[in-house]
């Protein structure tokens, strides 16, 4: 008698939306309101929302930083599900072209998510924001366009450096590479993993909140 197969396991990496989370320095802050509740004696429960559409967990679309760029509704679904590889950085402080040559990240692989030091020091859980956070530099950026890959994911709010945001964000998504940024990777382990990343599909948006988790059997 051949077992059930198992479970799968589902990983989380997606922080909770709520007017506590920390936004980039100048966005606007998360609002949650409730114009109509049940404890009030009304009918029902209506809950208003206002925030960045680079708000949590979010991914980046071409309008972002390319002049005439695609909205965050024409994002490729093919691109934001499929396998994926989580690669640790350990100790490093930036995500360089050199670094990236030296990490053990299959040639197969076409949807790369990082675990940085962000992780380790609970960036995303801190509701302070941190400007001295581990990001992708230009020429990182390059290698990875050159590696053939499709969705890149980091776990702060930019995948580029605070003070130098434009060239990384120029060169992923002039080449199409989807850039998912705000992913909490505390539970995630390196290595291979099923990504699931769907965006809200806003129309000509340059960014949209989105729900992501890993699936691993």
């Amino acid at each position: 008698m051949s077992l059930p197969p198992a479970e799968p396991t589902i990983i989380d990496l997606s922080p909770t939306i709520s007017p506590d989370l920390p936004v980039w320095p100048g966005d606007p802050r998360v609002i949650m309101r409730q114009p109509y509740h049940l404890a009030r004696g009304d009918a029902f429960t209506l809950t208003e929302l206002a925030f960045s559409a680079h708000t949590g967990t979010h991914v980046d679309a071409p309008a972002h930083y390319l002049p005439d760029g695609a909205g965050a509704d024409t994002l490729p679904l093919d691109a934001l599900i499929g396998p994926a590889w989580v690669v640790d950085t350990g100790p490093a402080a930036a995500i360089t072209a050199s670094l990236l040559a030296g990490l053990e990240i299959p040639s197969t692989a076409r949807r790369v998510l990082f675990r940085t030091q962000n992780t380790t020091r609970g960036l995303m859980r801190s509701p302070q924001f941190h400007p001295d956070f581990v990001a992708i530099t230009e020429d990182g950026a390059q290698w990875l366009v050159e590696a053939g890959v499709v969705l890149v994911g980091v776990d702060y709010f930019s995948v580029a450096p605070y003070d130098d945001l434009a060239p990384t964000h120029r060169v992923l998504l002039a080449a199409g590479v989807v850039v998912v940024e705000g992913l909490d990777m505390t539970q995630a382990p390196p290595g291979a993993s099923f990504l699931v990343c769907l965006p809200l599909k806003l129309q000509g948006a340059d960014g949209a909140p989105a729900r992501a988790v890993l699936i691993q059997r």
